[in-house]
């Protein structure tokens, strides 16, 4: 029976599906406040150069999928955004409706922050309000399997280079607000952190992390910023450099046009060559330590059958 089966929520930033959805969802994003008309020009611009839409909703669903397939029949999963449809209330409704009692709650960002998992956080204590008992993973990119994944792409990525030992790893992740730092945040420590074990894992000698992707606000975000550190390295000699963006686990705008676009379009202007690792999206490895995850989550509830 449907009661009998713990529900696994897998919550995400979300996206426009449409060109004409960017509007409304940047005034979601914007807590209502509107988007001048020159950047909601410049987003919309982005997302027609990746193809007219975000595919976090397809990729995030393919995870679910999976996950499921994983888990067996004892776990039901389901998809929740924070910006936009499906929207986290409404996956709870779904949840609740289908007679689930018992919630895992998974954020698709590995490393934990008050501005990021925080956030999610508020949106699924509003959604279940007591209806249901829900554990919420609040950060695991210090699992194994996630670890390895990312390791595995790295190692990919290099194979494309003729002296992979030669070129220049950067891991990079989403900035967030500074001010984070003084509130006692481990959102930056937890990212050099993996990006420390995977660098172990692999063996790299050197290797630099940098921020990418921050907001348009005036107050000071987490750095350096990738293209500075793109820049530097290039005014250093390196001409090979591969982002490891360990902060995403499934493409979007961040990667398909930060990174695709307008790091590339920095490159070509250095002259360096700058390749990325293809994201971890469904991989396997992922999607294990999501089993994991959840597995570990339901018996520390003592949830077990």
């Amino acid at each position: 029976m449907a009661a009998e089966r713990t529900a696994v929520l897998l919550m995400a930033y979300g996206g426009p599906n449409t060109l004409d959805e960017v509007e409304p969802y940047l005034l979601d994003v914007r807590g209502g406040h509107p988007t001048t008309p020159a950047l909601l020009s410049e987003i919309r611009e982005r997302y027609r150069r990746i193809g007219g839409r975000s595919p976090i909703l397809a990729l995030t669903q393919a995870q679910a999928d999976a996950l499921a397939r994983v888990l067996g029949s004892t776990y039901a999963v389901y998809v929740g955004m924070r910006h936009w449809h499906p929207y986290i209330k409404d996956a709870v409704e779904r949840i609740v409706t289908a007679g689930h009692r018992r919630l895992v709650a998974i954020v698709m960002a590995p490393h934990y922050s008050s501005l990021s998992v925080g956030a999610y956080e508020k949106k699924l204590l509003e959604a279940t309000a007591g209806r249901l008992e829900a554990a919420l993973v609040r950060s695991w990119g210090d699992h194994a399997s996630f670890l390895e994944a990312v390791q595995g792409k790295v190692t990919e990525a290099l194979r494309r280079f003729p002296a992979p030992r030669a070129v220049q790893v950067i891991f990079t992740a989403h900035s967030l607000p500074e001010r984070i730092v003084a509130a006692g945040d481990p959102y930056a420590d937890e990212l050099r952190a993996s990006a420390a074990a995977v660098a172990g894992r692999l063996g790299l000698g050197a290797w630099r992390f940098a921020f990418q992707s921050a907001g348009a606000t005036p107050e000071p975000w987490l750095g350096p910023e990738a293209a500075d550190v793109i820049t530097e390295l290039a005014g250093q000699g390196q001409r090979e450099l591969l982002l490891v963006p360990i902060g995403f686990v499934c493409d979007h705008l961040e990667t398909l046009y930060d990174i695709d676009v307008e790091y590339q379009e920095l490159a070509g202007k250095l002259a360096v060559r700058l390749e990325r690792t293809a994201s971890l999206n469904d991989a396997p490895l992922l999607i294990e330590a999501l089993a994991d995850i959840t597995r570990t989550a339901v018996a520390e509830r003592g949830w077990e059958k």
